[in-house]
């Protein structure tokens, strides 16, 4: 039983910030001067979420996501939490990997890849919206009961924008990102967009089928 616990610990919150809380320290929180932050939305997910019954709706989100914690996995990123439909995972913050950047933008790439397969297995026609951005962050656990490990910060809101703001089938990314990056991937730029309590910012957008230059 031990074990299970450890486990199940070990699979809600990093191991560094599990053994800190099993220590009852009462604040947990640090600050990461470069994190990568990506926010994923699936667009149609709501309108099909009104034809199909509560489980095979579960069961869908389920498939994609494991497949996006896979991924995760694989390019060495760390998957914070899902919200309804969207999907968060960073690089950068607890798992040690100095080109989160780059990793995070192939994640994003082969985000779309697995909708891609989602839709040809289960006749569906869902696509991904993903926004990125880098830069510094906050992470801390919050809460006593059902806690939750979380991220704040400028990065944050700003990734989320990206989303948002985002077209279906590309990436879209701040400057920050782009300087970082736009040697290995080809981009297209979008010009400004405002992002609420933060101002003008810098977009690019990636086609989600371009490889590597």
């Amino acid at each position: 039983e031990h074990d299970k616990s450890e486990r199940l610990l070990l699979n809600i919150l990093p191991p560094r910030i599990a053994e800190r809380l099993k220590h009852q320290e009462a604040t947990i929180a640090e600050s990461f001067e470069e994190v990568s932050v990506l926010f994923a939305d699936l667009v149609g997910f709501t309108a099909l979420s009104r034809s199909i019954s509560p489980h095979r709706l579960v069961v869908l989100l389920n498939t994609i996501f494991t497949q996006f914690d896979q991924l995760a996995v694989q390019h060495n990123l760390e998957k914070i939490k899902t919200i309804g439909d969207d999907y968060l995972v960073v690089g950068g913050l607890s798992v040690e990997n100095p080109d989160h950047v780059q990793s995070i933008i192939q994640m994003g790439l082969d985000m779309n890849k697995a909708i891609d397969e989602v839709n040809e297995t289960l006749s569906h026609s869902l696509s991904i919206r993903i926004g990125i951005d880098c830069g510094p962050v906050v992470a801390g656990v919050i809460g006593k009961n059902k806690f939750i490990y979380d991220l704040w910060g400028d990065t944050v809101n700003t990734a989320s924008r990206m989303e948002s703001s985002g077209i279906e089938g590309y990436l879209q990314i701040t400057e920050s990102v782009y300087e970082k990056v736009n040697s290995s991937f080809s981009f297209e730029s979008r010009g400004d967009i405002q992002v609420k309590g933060i101002g003008t910012v810098g977009t690019y957008l990636l086609n989600t089928t371009t490889e590597k230059g």
